[in-house]
């Protein structure tokens, strides 16, 4: 079997024009490319992830909860088709690039002994949220890369993953805390889209009862700027609250 190329990046994941061999990355530590999809759905008024549980024959952390899917980008392949793909061949879930939302970067890098050799990862992993309907009854996972799939509390992942770290999880912190900060941003275009909403009715309700009054059509036009505000609303705030985030 043919050995993975990957393409050598600098500290912002840009590729540099050299490539390295898997085995040498992670013999040397070379910085490289890696793709995360988190899968997270709302239960209740909690955010759960989907965390993969390791196949045992993996080079680094055997048996441990990880990122829904990960792998490495190969040579010449950019982040978003990598992250497409890993969904795909790991998890069963067919996805379009649209379905995917890039949350941002973070670097990975360590030295660790497993199966008796040390495993050296220096990596800039770009992360992308997956919050559309994951049925896992119905999943095909991809046995030789992990064991089972589980839903997991987001906050209580990101507790248990904080120093003393619960050896149950391997799931990197860089990418819990840009997967938390995705969810509260999505919280707050939401929150905005309610107030901007209820603004524009009440707002659109009283222009329309004082042109219906004028033209005896009160409730017409009430209902007609009620609906208006309505949309108005929503689509100013929506863009307020991008207006403060960067992704």
């Amino acid at each position: 079997m043919t050995e993975e190329i990957f393409d050598i990046v600098d500290e912002k994941g840009q590729p540099t024009g050299e490539t390295v061999t898997r085995s040498q990355a992670h013999a040397e530590g070379i910085r490289h490319r890696t793709a995360h999809i988190w899968v997270t759905r709302e239960n209740g008024d909690k955010t759960e992830v989907l965390l993969q549980k390791r196949a045992l024959n993996k080079d680094s952390f055997p048996g441990r909860y990880d990122t829904s899917s990960a792998g490495h980008i190969q040579a010449g392949d950019e982040p978003l088709e990598s992250a497409v793909r890993e969904l795909s061949e790991e998890l069963g879930i067919h996805v379009d690039e649209d379905d995917l939302h890039f949350a941002g970067t973070f670097p990975i890098q360590y030295e660790k002994e497993f199966h008796g050799k040390m495993f050296k990862d220096n990596e800039i992993a770009f992360v992308y949220v997956y919050d559309d309907e994951a049925d896992i009854d119905n999943l095909t996972i991809q046995k030789e890369e992990l064991d089972s799939v589980e839903w997991f509390d987001l906050e209580e992942v990101y507790q248990a993953c904080q120093p003393p770290r619960n050896e149950k999880f391997c799931a990197p912190m860089g990418g819990l805390e840009i997967v938390r900060k995705y969810v509260n941003e999505q919280e707050n275009v939401s929150n905005s889209m309610v107030r901007g909403m209820s603004v524009g009715m009440s707002t659109g309700m009283f222009i329309g009862a004082a042109i219906g009054i004028a033209t005896d059509r009160i409730g017409t036009f009430m209902c007609m700027g009620m609906i208006w505000g309505m949309i108005f609303g929503s689509i100013l705030g929506k863009r307020k609250n991008n207006n403060k985030n960067d992704f």
